[in-house]
Order: structure tokens, then sequence, then C-alpha cells
């Protein structure tokens, strides 16, 4: 069983020491590729010198390349420049960690759209698909989403918490849909639930946004209380128990679904990679 963790905060202070460590405990677990969540442009700019350090054979690890919400009201011309410059490296696979956040509202929200439109463009200039954060803000994303929907390769809301509405807004809009750990949660996840049987196969992806939102489900739990990749397969077994699919099955599709999504290659039993890119076209 191999999985695609599509959200990983490698860079994290909490990784620094020894992040070969978290990515061999990663495959020991299954999960056999990672994509690594750039924030703004050092963080981008790091996730992608760190892929390149621990995997040379640019076969398991990849990044992103963008600005979160939390830090919009940065954004300057300089940052397009950046970015762009990121977006033409082949590992670097999705414009974002990019959205909009009117939970914590760290950056005024006309400087949050501001920066989300700016890298919507980046993601048609390139072909690149977006790596979505949305809080608060279904609404307000999808009118801005629909107004280019048809001119982006494709988009994934990551990390998703929201109600019925907003999924079935994502969906009608032909977005990915990722699952973390929140749905473990028993304090804030169960709605979750029942809302994952309706998120077809080929929209639907895993992550564990580590080092944040450890699985509550975990046993037994990480002394140090950070989430990792490795723990992904108690995210994976949260949701084929909601589904009613065996984890094999729901394994078997998440990773084709990613793979597709990120044009990642995949990696064989003997080591060998072959392009998965056309397994899944949803």
């Amino acid at each position: 069983m191999q999985l695609v963790d599509i959200g990983v905060n490698l860079t994290h202070a909490s990784f620094a020491s020894n992040p070969e460590r978290v990515v061999a405990d990663a495959r020991r677990a299954g999960v056999s590729q990672l994509v690594l969540t750039g924030t703004d442009p050092a963080d981008s700019e790091a996730a992608l010198a760190l892929a390149e350090r621990l995997d040379p054979s640019a076969t398991l690890l990849f990044s992103t390349a963008g600005v979160h919400p939390h830090d919009a009201r940065h954004w300057s011309s300089d940052t397009a420049t950046r970015l762009l410059a990121l977006l033409r490296m082949p590992r670097v696979r999705a414009v974002g960690e990019c959205g909009l956040d009117f939970n914590r509202d760290f950056s005024p929200r006309p400087q949050q759209e501001q920066a989300l439109e700016a890298q919507l463009e980046l993601a048609i200039q390139t072909g690149r698909p977006v790596f979505l954060h949305e809080r608060d803000a279904s609404e307000r994303l999808g009118q801005i989403l629909r107004s280019c929907r048809d001119s982006l390769s494709a988009a994934v809301v990551h990390c998703f918490t929201g109600d019925k509405a907003a999924l079935f807004r994502y969906l009608d809009l032909d977005l990915h849909i990722g699952i973390t750990g929140w749905i473990c949660d028993e304090r804030r996840g169960t709605h979750l639930h029942p809302l994952v049987r309706e998120i077809p196969r080929g929209r639907l992806m895993l992550e564990t946004d580590a080092p944040y939102l450890l699985p509550r489900t975990l046993r037994p739990k990480p002394r140090s209380g950070h989430n990792e990749p490795a723990f992904l397969t108690a995210v994976l077994a949260e949701v084929a128990r909601h589904r009613g699919e065996s984890e094999q099955a729901l394994a078997e599709h998440t990773t084709a679904c990613a793979r597709a999504f990120f044009g990642l290659p995949a990696p064989q039993e003997d080591g060998a990679v072959t392009d998965a890119t056309q397994e899944l076209r949803p």
C-alpha cells in the first residue's frame, strides 16, 4: 500500500533537527511521496532546497510555492517574481499555499484577495494546479475561483473543514478536496464523517498538514505532540471507515488521484519509477 501526503510543512522548526528521520519513518509507514508546502517566498525556496537535498532522485519529495493568506500583507511585485522563478522548477508542482482566511484575519481581507488573485494568475501562466487554504471564506473563495476556473488546470482545497454547502460549492467548481486529521477530532471534526462519503473518487486526497493536526485517534501518541507524515495512516483509517471502503481501496484511489493532480511519478517496488500522471483523469 502506497500513500501520498499532499501537505507537509517539513520546513517547520519542529523538524529541523532530523528531517531525514521524518521522511524515513513516513516511507516505512507506506507514505511513499510527500509534497512539501511553501507558505511564503523564503519558505517555498527552503521547501524546494530541502526536497532536493533529501531526494536527489526527484521521485519522492516535491514542493509547492506560494503565499499563505496570513502573509498576504507582505505581497509585492518581488514576491511574484520569486514565486514565478520557483514555479518554473520541475520539482515545484503547485501554486500555494494560497487562499483566504477570514477566521484569523492576520492580513486584511482586501490584501488576501489581491494576493490570491495574483497567484491564480501565476497558476494560469504556468499551468500549475493550485493548493488552496480556506477558513470561514468559502463563499468568497468560490466567487473568485468561478471567474477564472476555466483557465486553471486544477485546484485542491487542502485541509477541508467546511460544511456541506461549502463542499458542494467546491465540487461544483470541479475542485479537489484534501482531508486531514481534522476528521479524527471528536470535538470539532465529526461533521466531516458523513461529508467524506460525498466526495467522488478522483476528487479526494489525503494529507497530514504536519506538524499540525495530530490525529486524536492515534495510539500511542508521540511524546513531541507533533504530527508527522508517517501518521497519515490514521487519517486513512478514519476516512475509510466513514466512506465504507477498505483502507486498501481508499489508498489506491487517493494515491492515484494525488499523482495525477501533481504529476508525480509512481515509485515501484524495485526502486524504478514510472510515469503515473495518466493513471487517473477525473
